[in-house]
This record gives C-alpha cells, structure tokens and sequence, in this order.
C-alpha cells in the first residue's frame, strides 16, 4: 500500500456499494475512474469520490497517476440511525438508515526489488 483514502459515516448501504467493487478492483485506477463515472449506481458517485481522494493522496507522495492499481477495497458498515413508524396494534417498528466506511487502497505496477546485502550461511 503506498496510499489510501477512507470515507466514514458515508449516508449509503454497504450492501448497494458492494456490487460495484468487483468492476474496480485490480485495475489501474485511470481506468477505474473512467468505469465509476459510466456506472449508473450510487455506490459508484461515492467510491469515485474515496478513489479521486487516494490518487490525489499517492501524488502528494510523488507517485505517478498512470502507474496506480487498485489494490484493495472494502465497503464496511457504519453506525445505523435508528427511526421508528407506527405499526398495527400501537406498536412501533424500527427502520435502520444504514452507514457505510468505504476504504480504498493503491498500489504501484512497479514493485520494489529490495537489495539484501549477502550473509553467512551456516
């Protein structure tokens, strides 16, 4: 992970952000944006939005756009606010506005080759 963006309290289910994930992870994250604006979900104006926050994120540390990949995502729930309606018989139910914590994370194309000096082998 070389950079990240979370989004907390998002007002959205994490069951309708969910099946807009797969379209975008493991892909370069140009492309990945290009498929968030064509996609016609409301998961995907928020994951968008985290996306264009975490590759902001990796320029600020110097890392060029082209060579981001989307290398994890999650869709978590948040806190629930609570509402409730009248039912039948002076009862109440509960309607559960749900929250969601989206988290993406960015990786490069360009792996690292770390250079261990050589030791003693026994």
């Amino acid at each position: 992970m070389i950079a990240h963006a979370e989004a907390k309290n998002i007002r959205i289910s994490p069951f309708k952000v969910r099946p807009v994930i797969p379209l975008i992870k493991g892909k370069h994250a140009v492309y990945s944006r290009a498929v968030l604006l064509s996609v016609n979900k409301k998961g995907a104006f928020h994951l968008r939005k985290v996306l264009d926050s975490a590759i902001a994120n990796a320029k600020v540390k110097g890392f060029d756009e082209d060579s981001l990949i989307i290398s994890r995502v999650i869709a978590n729930p948040g806190p629930a606010y609570k509402r409730y309606r009248p039912a039948a018989f002076g009862r109440a139910t509960v309607i559960q506005k749900r929250t969601s914590h989206i988290k993406i994370e960015l990786d490069t194309t360009e792996k690292l080759v770390s250079h261990k000096p050589a030791g003693k082998k026994r």
